[in-house]
């Protein structure tokens, strides 16, 4: 990433932002609200564009592509793990992890059974969201995020909303991720959560202070 800038009007979400980050490397991004954290998951992850500067993902450079292109990024190379945990609601939790597979082009049932049971949820499997707890949801986030074997996990502030053991719970799943061989770079207010990282990443009103 080379001075990648992010305008809103004529506001610098993000300014000039340099770094690399490597491939089985795990980053913690931190920095107060309002800093850019999230601005910069959304440009990694290929939901936002940058205003200015390169981005080389995955020896492409990504900038230029096209919406399409883009979306074939994030379906093929990337899981996302949301603070506000987005299951869709009419889904119970196995399904919710399938619909992934489905826009990856392949529906396995039996991987995906295999995955909540990795994630300890094979009783909860044919529960609705309404019907999980906060830390059983954010854990079918994390197996619909794992089950295309994504090169690159991004996770934005994924214990924000968790008790102490849930927050272990999701930090040992993201540990597990790591050592099978994904990137993961994770957004975060908690200090705990950061230390697990090989490297952070500090943000202040959108510039990169310390890496």
């Amino acid at each position: 990433m080379k001075n990648v800038s992010k305008i809103y009007k004529d506001v610098y979400a993000l300014s000039k932002i340099n770094f690399d980050v490597y491939e089985k490397e795990w980053v913690s991004i931190v920095g107060s609200s309002g800093s850019g954290k999230s601005t910069l998951l959304n440009i990694i992850g290929c939901i936002s564009n940058a205003s200015e500067g390169t981005i080389i993902f995955d020896n492409q450079e990504i900038t230029q592509l096209k919406p399409k292109e883009l979306t074939a990024i994030r379906r093929d190379k990337i899981g996302f793990v949301f603070q506000q945990f987005h299951l869709v609601p009419y889904l119970n939790a196995l399904e919710n992890v399938m619909l992934a597979q489905y826009y990856h082009s392949i529906v396995d049932k039996k991987e995906v059974i295999e995955t909540m049971k990795s994630v300890g949820l094979e009783n909860r499997m044919y529960h609705f969201p309404k019907q999980l707890s906060g830390g059983e949801q954010q854990r079918v986030c994390f197996a619909r995020a794992i089950i295309n074997s994504p090169r690159l996990i991004l996770a934005d502030e994924p214990t924000g909303n968790l008790d102490e053991e849930n927050e272990k719970n999701v930090l040992s799943l993201l540990r597990k991720a790591h050592n099978q061989g994904s990137t993961i770079i994770v957004v975060t207010h908690d200090e705990t959560v950061a230390k697990e990282g090989d490297r952070i990443v500090k943000l202040n009103h959108g510039r990169v202070i310390d890496s």
